[in-house]
């Protein structure tokens, strides 16, 4: 008698779990015996993003893809599970990014439907390792390879040209500093890691039957619960720089609030720069993104007001241009302005898709017209570069200058890291959404960007929320979506020379991840092909 694998199915039709065959369902009850538990894999797939801002349930995450996973395990087969898998990951991008409605319309559903499908391959690794009878092995092997198979649908997602990575499972915790610990290590992937795992552990805890794959799967629940705090207490706090060097620079995020016309916000934004003159000396301010119209290269009027604003402050002004050029292009630009002129700009290269571009204009222009998606794609810039503040004193003040929807982007900051920024500055605005959860979301992603780096980080934007995190991520001041006017903050530098482990190693826990997805999926395939026929000797 064969030994049965893993890819037995104990749910087809001689499985233990297989209905008799007088309980077979009319064709019109298996239909609904089938999509039942696809809409509840459609629903569950909405309960983890109670875990990110601005429910911010975050403690919800280590246990919210539990009800989504037991719907795949509980698939009668590989394909279902894979099905189970889809709709639970359209439900989850649906919900996630449902503030995407106003802008993209009818597109939601569609970018939920294609997105959801990544998650297929959690739905088949969850199936193939966890259905019952659980054995010690399968308690072991799950949780990192499901993990494995969901970061890679993470990463695959966070592809540049399929729109970026917004909703990324480790975003949750973004408040915990003792578990962005391990984003300092492994970047935010490797907290998306932890996360699954104990999620995946949770459902074998739930339902095995057997106490000891039971005590295998805690085992790996508390381990990978504890890497965080463990990781947090026994590494040192991030070095001070060295005497001489600046210890701290205060920086001023202008939040001029909700004003539509273009010249009365660059009005707003200026009263409250200018409100800074007298008080206590400011290194840096900065405005939101698209805090200007004009083009700073052509308007003499409106660069000369920034260059008095920042000889009154003392300080550079880092504004956000929103303007069409002398070719015709609309770009953003981050433009930093002494009083000597433009020192230097930043031009976003990582454009929001549908929101500042549509990708496939020709084919899916028609969005702009039922939406506010853009009417015309604005111009991404070439490269990403540092600009050359410089702190009260006239010391160098090197600043990763991002803008918007590039916080979202692991690589970029910590290229601009890499390249020797004292601190990250993100110029945003999130008034389109600002009734939604997305003002709370993004603001989340600076805090991620500051534990990868081990740089302190801020953001300001126009409507809110304007924050500014220390270099482990944690909180130091914040403007919420209902206040106006300028936040001050000293902001502690942590030394020229510090690095984090990611950015040593980079993507490196997503790149495993990969190829650990590979591997399973590689080693199912195996055990898929027949046994070669033995001839019988005569």
């Amino acid at each position: 008698m064969p030994r049965p694998s893993l890819l037995t199915d104990p749910d087809g039709p001689s499985g233990p779990l297989a209905p008799a065959a007088a309980a077979v369902p009319s064709r019109p009850g298996r239909a609904a015996a089938r999509y039942r538990p696809r809409l509840a894999a459609l629903a569950a797939g909405a309960l983890p993003v109670l875990a990110f801002p601005a429910p911010g349930v975050a403690a919800l995450a280590w246990v919210a893809l539990v009800p989504g996973l037991l719907l795949m395990q509980r698939a009668p087969g590989a394909r279902e599970a894979a099905v189970r898998g889809w709709w639970f990951g359209a439900g989850f991008i649906l919900t996630g990014m449902s503030w995407l409605l106003s802008s993209v319309g009818p597109a939601l559903p569609l970018i939920a439907v294609v997105f959801g499908s990544l998650q297929a391959g959690v739905g088949v690794a969850v199936w193939r390792l966890l259905r019952p009878p659980l054995t010690v092995r399968r308690a072991l092997l799950a949780p990192p390879v499901v993990a494995a198979v969901w970061l890679t649908t993470e990463y695959a997602r966070s592809w540049p040209a399929l729109g970026g990575p917004w909703a990324l499972l480790g975003a949750t915790q973004w408040q915990h500093p003792a578990v962005l610990a391990l984003a300092s290590a492994g970047g935010i992937w490797l907290v998306s890691a932890a996360v699954v795992a104990v999620n995946t552990a949770v459902l074998v805890l739930l339902t095995a039957v057997d106490p000891r794959p039971r005590a295998a799967a805690a085992l790996l629940a508390a381990a990978a619960l504890a890497a965080g705090p463990l990781l947090f207490a026994l590494r040192p706090a991030p070095a001070a720089p060295a005497a001489g060097e600046p210890r701290e620079v205060r920086i001023a995020l202008v939040q001029p609030g909700i004003v539509e016309d273009p010249q009365a916000r660059f009005e707003a934004s200026a009263r409250a720069t200018a409100a800074l003159v007298g008080q206590q000396p400011v290194d840096l301010v900065v405005w939101g993104e698209s805090s200007t119209t004009a083009d700073l290269d052509r308007d003499p009027a409106a660069l000369g007001r920034l260059r008095a604003l920042s000889a009154a402050t003392g300080a550079g002004l880092l504004a956000g241009e929103d303007a069409r050029k002398a070719d015709g292009r609309i770009s953003k630009d981050a433009v930093l302005v002494s009083p000597d002129g433009v020192a230097d700009r930043y031009r976003k290269i990582r454009l929001v898709p549908f929101g500042e571009y549509i990708p496939l204009r020709p084919v899916l222009g028609w969005i702009a017209g039922v939406s506010r998606a853009a009417g015309e794609n604005r111009a991404p810039g070439s490269a990403q570069h540092l600009l050359p503040a410089v702190d009260r004193s006239g010391r160098p003040l090197p600043v990763g200058a991002l803008v918007c929807f590039e916080s979202a982007f692991p690589d970029m900051a910590r290229t601009a890291a890499r390249d020797g920024a004292r601190v990250l500055v993100y110029q945003s605005s999130t008034s389109t959404f600002q009734r939604s959860w997305a003002p709370e979301q993004h603001v989340s992603l600076a805090a991620i960007r500051a534990a990868e780096t081990g740089r302190p980080a801020v953001q300001a934007s126009l409507t809110g929320v304007s924050a500014a995190f220390d270099a482990q991520g944690r909180e130091l001041a914040r403007l919420g979506t209902d206040d106006t006017g300028a936040l001050v903050v000293d902001l502690p530098l942590t030394a020229p020379a510090t690095s984090t482990w990611y950015l040593r190693v980079g993507d490196a826990v997503p790149l495993t991840a990969v190829l650990v997805t590979a591997g399973a999926a590689a080693a199912a395939v195996r055990r898929r092909q027949p046994a070669p026929l033995v001839a019988e000797r005569k």
